[in-house]
């Protein structure tokens, strides 16, 4: 095998480490990591599948009998994992600030016991929307069958752990979590989007949920569908602001289709249906059916 002199590389590359954290105002003091891992929230998000469905998501020879030792015992190793990463985020996000290092523990310890609380929560909106998928696809022979194997139900696993996290003042850990699922399945929902009871993303490759949107019970997206923003407000120096609604309101029963693009802080009323590749920039009323063809033959709503 070549041998390769990577002195040189690596010496340039200390360089261009040391320019970048000089940029960023970051320390090149010795010590312990500075942010949290995203290979570490890959292990404690598996861990909390199988915690959360232990015969299912759980190691292959479970058997019942030893479901409890085994939910008991991953629980407290994922949490103490996952504390860890809230520390080292509550750390980073504090550093240009004059905080107690015994305060940023506490903090992360209440998170984390917050989070773990919930835990009961997630698993019953989970099942809402595994039987959400199993009720409305015609192909799926079983519920076992929609939990192992639709990417729209890994995604909403991630989604709900996430958005706990995102509520929980832990948005990076929340963004770390979300962005898993979306490289795994290309369904890209934001931490901070709010999602109700029964949701259903059907085959779901291209999905686009923006932070702001919030979604109402028994909703049903399928492939390509985008909820985002029409617009990127700034402010007096040409920033973008942060955190303000910007994305769609969907209301309860709302179906929308392969392709369709919903934009800006528009609301879709109860039981609305919106046809594949539309675009939308008002509002559409409760029970209403937007077509591409109702669009064309309606001047205020002509397609771009």
């Amino acid at each position: 095998m070549a041998g390769f002199d990577v002195s040189e590389i690596v010496s340039a590359l200390h360089e261009a480490r040391d320019e970048w954290r000089d940029s960023q105002k970051r320390s090149r003091e010795p010590g312990s990591r500075e942010f949290p891992s995203r290979d570490a929230l890959a292990g404690i998000v598996e861990s909390l599948k199988g915690a959360l469905f232990p015969m299912r998501l759980g190691p292959p020879d479970l058997r019942h009998e030893s479901e409890d030792f085994y939910v008991g015992h991953t629980l407290d190793s994922s949490l103490q994992s996952l504390l860890t990463q809230a520390r080292l985020e509550l750390r980073y996000n504090a550093r240009h600030q004059p905080r107690d290092a015994a305060e940023i523990d506490a903090q992360a310890e209440e998170a984390v016991r917050a989070f773990a609380a919930a835990l009961p929560g997630i698993r019953r909106l989970l099942d809402g929307d595994v039987l959400a998928a199993y009720q409305g696809d015609p192909a799926a022979r079983s519920v076992d069958e929609v939990l192992l194997c639709y990417p729209g139900i890994l995604a909403m696993i991630h989604h709900r752990l996430a958005h706990q996290l995102y509520d929980l003042g832990l948005p990076l850990l929340a963004r770390i979590v979300a962005e898993l699922a979306h490289a795994q399945t290309g369904i890209d929902i934001h931490p901070g989007a709010q999602i109700d009871a029964g949701f259903f993303i059907d085959h779901g490759t291209g999905v686009v949920i923006g932070e702001t949107t919030v979604i109402g019970k028994r909703v049903r997206l399928y492939q390509a569908v985008t909820l985002g923003a029409k617009r990127f407000p700034t402010d007096v120096e040409g920033n973008l602001q942060k955190g303000l609604p910007r994305h769609p309101i969907v209301e309860d029963d709302v179906v929308i289709y392969a392709g369709a693009t919903i934009l800006g802080r528009v609301r879709l009323g109860k039981g609305a249906t919106i046809g594949g590749n539309v675009w939308i920039i008002e509002d559409v009323p409760a029970g209403a059916s937007v077509t591409q063809a109702s669009l064309q033959n309606a001047p205020h709503h002509r397609l771009p």
